[in-house]
């Protein structure tokens, strides 16, 4: 599984616009809080404004905010919109495209087990939503919390 960085920064504002929705952010808001480049965030809020997943308002007092509730937008409907494959592997497709052909491409066993890996992990992102995420990030205690904590089981 491959997820670059664009993938990687689109889930980081999209969580942070489920993390505060439904009010408005501004794109400062969240290229500051995740230390992402404005200008990348630009587009990337774009294609995800494309792809259906929020919502501009523009002036003063606009902002981007979440187009569904979080609870209805997957991991895997963000990184697909901005990185188009999830789950890449050059066993699982015929790679002419790239300049490489498998020499056994219809009877290997790893191809049918990458299959599986890149299926499996599609579901994983798929199921998972915005609110799960959400959820979670919430019931993490804070790093330094967990520091304090292991001072005091060591001592």
């Amino acid at each position: 599984m491959r997820i670059t960085a664009k993938g990687e920064y689109a889930t980081r504002a999209v969580l942070h616009l489920a993390m505060e929705y439904p009010e408005l952010v501004t794109i400062h808001q969240i290229a500051n809080r995740h230390r992402i480049p404005v200008k990348y965030l630009e587009q990337i809020l774009l294609e995800l404004r494309r792809g259906g997943v929020i919502t501009s308002k523009r002036g003063v007092h606009g902002g981007y905010l979440l187009s569904r509730s979080p609870e209805d937008v997957s991991v895997g409907e963000v990184l697909r919109i901005v990185d188009s494959r999830v789950v890449d592997s050059s066993c699982i497709q015929h790679d002419e495209d790239r300049g490489f052909a498998c020499p056994d491409y219809y009877g290997c066993g790893l191809k049918r087990m990458w299959a599986e890996v890149n299926q499996a992990v599609e579901k994983i992102l798929f199921d998972t939503s915005f609110a799960d995420v959400c959820a979670d990030t919430r019931r993490r205690p804070i790093l330094t919390d967990m520091r304090k904590n292991l001072v005091r089981i060591n001592a």
